[in-house]
């Protein structure tokens, strides 16, 4: 099983066939699928899934905070089932695949205290751009 879904059953979430099938396509290391391409992969396994089903349930996860939406330079939405686990993101300029990663170190020790111009920070993302091996 999933560990998306094992999250979502633990939290009570009622779990039906369709939004089975969503949580399953979105489990994985590196996943940041659209909306479009989890409906696809989806209907690979449940053919009768319709399109609006997986809107609805990418929506409820995250509201649920268990999948991040990722908006990267006006590209389609991708969703983060990595939702429990601080990283950041390595995007492609030229494909947008995307990837986690997880530097060391504190993102708030970079930033001097009078360019924070007196904001209590409680978070931080960063996304590191640069071109993927398959676009070089």
């Amino acid at each position: 099983m999933s560990d998306l879904l094992e999250r979502l059953r633990g939290r009570g979430w009622r779990v039906t066939s369709q939004r089975r099938v969503v949580a399953e396509v979105l489990d994985g290391d590196h996943v940041h699928l659209t909306a479009e391409e989890v409906h696809a992969r989806a209907a690979q396994r449940l053919p009768e899934i319709s399109r609006a089903t997986v809107y609805n349930t990418l929506g409820e996860l995250v509201s649920l905070g268990e999948v991040l939406e990722v908006s990267t330079d006006g590209r389609a939405k991708r969703y983060d089932p990595n939702a429990h686990r601080p990283h950041q993101h390595l995007v492609c300029s030229r494909c947008g695949v995307i990837r986690d990663v997880h530097p060391t170190g504190d993102p708030l020790a970079d930033l001097p205290a009078q360019e924070r111009f007196g904001f209590t920070v409680s978070e931080v993302e960063v996304t590191y751009r640069g071109v993927c091996p398959s676009c070089t």
